[in-house]
């Protein structure tokens, strides 16, 4: 594949090796991936990519510069893939579509109605949900692989996902000299083919009763209806389990008497900005920033002491994925961490109940929990660190 690629960029075919070699070297230092199976296919296609852009385009051809951009994009390119590699799949899928959310939500408004809030969100949901089915088409497309290609490991979902972000703000040209994010282009489109709002009654619904002046679309919105209530989905493992450190975090924050950070929580999780939690909340920007911080602080305590398991199985950085650490992250955390820690680490490992550790370690249970909790923030700022360039709480 690295021969095709060579024919292809023209001008920066010199360093396309190099590049190629860079970006398999740092996937293989910054995540946990197979080489042969992942890291050489997402270095090789990112690498065909760079090519493909620098011979395409005009401006860098004429630059003089070729190798230094195609070694620039594919720095960047790489860093998007590990950022998404860090989240994993579940804070990942979040993030993207938190980004995604943010850019079309002015331009999802069905046109004849005032659509609720809540109604916004589900149309944004349902336009993103065929815009990522579109940007993996794409995918398929301009990495020539098969029709069938879907990302299977963690480090090809976090290349899918970087594309998808970078696929949706593409600009294209417009006439009158103009450009537009394809996404924006793609949500207009959609929000003009709404329907008018339709009233269905939930009773007739439910009874599968039709009237003979039901229009076409009204006897299909109740069908549809009907279906819904009749057979629910069944929630995907991750969701129980995002539904889960919802709910354990709102009771842990009301045996603390903390009803104005539940509050914040419930409106963070509506992806509001704080402009709005301000008039929601009716708090000044610094009352709001000081009962975020105070949030943070609870947070944090709930993710690294009383329910760490729990959070961390749904950020998918247990101590079975080694803290969501790569080899060389893991390596670092053993140089830093002290003997009385490393043995800590192994008996957690182990599964081994804080009251054994405890007696082991000759300490209180108190003590122990605290070492952990320590040791548990030490991963954290590794994790993020590396990847990121400072620190970050765990709901960042």
């Amino acid at each position: 594949m690295i021969c095709k690629t060579l024919e292809i960029v023209g001008d920066v075919c010199q360093s396309v090796e190099a590049i190629f070699q860079m970006l398999l070297s740092e996937l293989k230092q910054a995540t946990t991936a197979s080489e042969q199976r992942s890291c050489n296919g997402v270095a090789d296609r990112l690498t065909q990519e760079v090519g493909r852009i620098c011979t395409e385009s005009k401006r860098i051809q004429a630059s003089g510069e070729a190798d230094a951009w195609a070694t620039a994009l594919a720095r960047h390119r790489l860093q998007q893939c590990l950022t998404y590699y860090s989240l994993g799949s579940v804070r990942g899928r979040v993030e993207l579509h938190s980004n995604l959310s943010a850019v079309v939500y002015r331009y999802i408004n069905p046109s004849m109605s005032q659509a609720s809030y809540q109604a916004r969100l589900t149309l944004i949901e349902d336009f993103l949900q065929g815009f990522y089915v579109e940007a993996l088409t794409a995918f398929r497309r301009e990495t020539q692989l098969g029709p069938t290609y879907t990302p299977r490991t963690l480090i090809e979902l976090a290349e899918y996902m970087a594309f998808t972000e970078r696929y949706g703000k593409r600009r294209i040209p417009l006439p009158g000299n103009r450009n537009q994010q394809l996404i924006i282009l793609r949500a207009q489109t959609f929000s003009q083919q709404q329907p008018t709002e339709t009233l269905v009654d939930l009773e007739r619904a439910a009874e599968g009763t039709l009237l003979e002046s039901e229009t076409p679309w009204n006897v299909a919105s109740i069908q549809q209806v009907r279906e819904q209530m009749v057979a629910q989905e069944p929630e995907l493992p991750e969701d129980t389990l995002r539904q889960t450190v919802i709910k354990e975090l709102v009771a842990y924050l009301e045996e603390r008497k903390q009803a104005d950070c539940i509050e914040y929580f419930v409106l963070r999780l509506q992806d509001l900005p704080a402009n709005e939690i301000e008039q929601i909340l009716k708090l000044t920007p610094r009352q709001r920033d000081y009962l975020q911080q105070r949030f943070k602080y609870h947070l944090i305590r709930f993710a690294f002491s009383h329910h760490w398991e729990l959070v961390h199985q749904w950020l998918e950085v247990d101590l079975e994925r080694n803290l969501g650490l790569s080899n060389k992250q893991w390596q670092a955390l053993q140089e830093q961490i002290t003997p009385q820690q490393g043995t800590l680490l192994k008996m957690k490992q182990q599964k081994m109940p804080d009251a054994a550790i405890a007696q082991t370690l000759g300490c209180t249970i108190n003590q122990v929990q605290k070492q952990w909790f320590k040791l548990l923030e030490q991963a954290w700022e590794i994790r993020n660190d590396q990847d990121s360039g400072g620190s970050q709480s765990p709901h960042e």
